[in-house]
């Protein structure tokens, strides 16, 4: 019987999914919720956000590529947003394979791929495994290039049943708090919080950012982005030089790993910069993607 966190009070089903917008598909783990906008025919971009934000996540840079003729998807990871959270192990495997069955339920084929932060590793095993499907690779503070060092509390969320009554009872303020620090501009804090709440009504959430902590997602991938990296596919990588997330100074692992990266840092800017920084981030993401 899942734990009963007592914030979670409504059920995710179709009733309660009319507020979210967008468009959902049954996949093999569950319900994905995503949208795809843009020319039939415009080169296909597909935007992976990190641990806990959702889609909306990438609201700037998904209108962004819109308008500028490209055919865009974005979606929620399984067990985030609008996505069913179903109770299993959410690992690196469940979110590949949540990729690739969604590209094909979409009939997407040859993909420019971009990661945020934990769609970092993400992305790029996707690459890994599927090579021939990707023309083009993006990171954006991706994670995975050390083994991120946790404060103590969410190193004992690994515990069982501690974990469970821990986060039952803190874990959501502190996930809350937390968004603070991902961003350098202060003045943005209260809207991003607000859009954030909205998933964790819904049951299901927690367990699944419990299981994503336990199942190693926020562990070193630094051999599958050497992998990645002999491919020597075209990859644009950015970093705020303020992100307290995951430090700037990993930069330099994803760059010995992909030494033929192009490599923009954001100044001024924490975790999410093309959030904080479109002005900068989206003419070279432009391009970059035009080539």
């Amino acid at each position: 019987m899942p734990f009963p966190y007592l914030d979670e009070t409504q059920e995710l089903n179709e009733t309660t999914r009319r507020e979210a917008g967008g468009a959902f598909i049954a996949l093999g783990g569950g319900i994905t919720h995503y949208e795809l906008s843009g020319p039939e025919n415009g080169d296909p971009v597909v935007l992976v956000h990190g641990f806990s934000t959702p889609y909306f996540i990438f609201d700037t840079t998904f209108e962004f590529l819109v308008n500028s003729g490209f055919r865009v998807l974005r979606y929620d990871l399984i067990g985030r947003g609008y996505s069913d959270r179903p109770c299993l192990d959410y690992n690196m495997p469940l979110f590949v394979q949540q990729l690739k069955e969604l590209l094909d339920g979409l009939g997407l084929n040859q993909i420019n791929l971009v990661g945020l932060s934990m769609g970092g590793p993400i992305t790029a095993s996707f690459t890994r495994e599927n090579p021939e499907r990707v023309s083009r690779h993006i990171l954006i503070d991706p994670a995975g290039a050390k083994r991120l060092g946790l404060p103590l509390m969410l190193e004992a969320l690994k515990l069982p049943i501690f974990g469970e009554l821990a986060f039952g009872l803190f874990g959501g303020v502190r996930m809350i708090k937390g968004l603070a620090s991902d961003m350098l501009d202060q003045g943005t804090v209260a809207h991003f919080q607000n859009q954030y709440k909205v998933q964790m009504k819904y049951k299901g959430f927690k367990r699944a950012i419990l299981s994503t902590i336990r199942n190693g997602m926020l562990e070193s991938f630094y051999e599958t982005y050497s992998r990645v990296g002999m491919l020597h596919k075209p990859t644009l990588l950015f970093w705020g030089r303020q992100d307290k997330t995951v430090p700037f100074e990993h930069s330099g692992v994803i760059m010995q790993a992909m030494p033929h990266a192009e490599f923009h840092v954001i100044e001024n800017s924490g975790h999410i910069p093309h959030y904080e920084k479109p002005e900068i981030v989206n003419p070279a993401l432009l391009e970059f993607l035009s080539k």
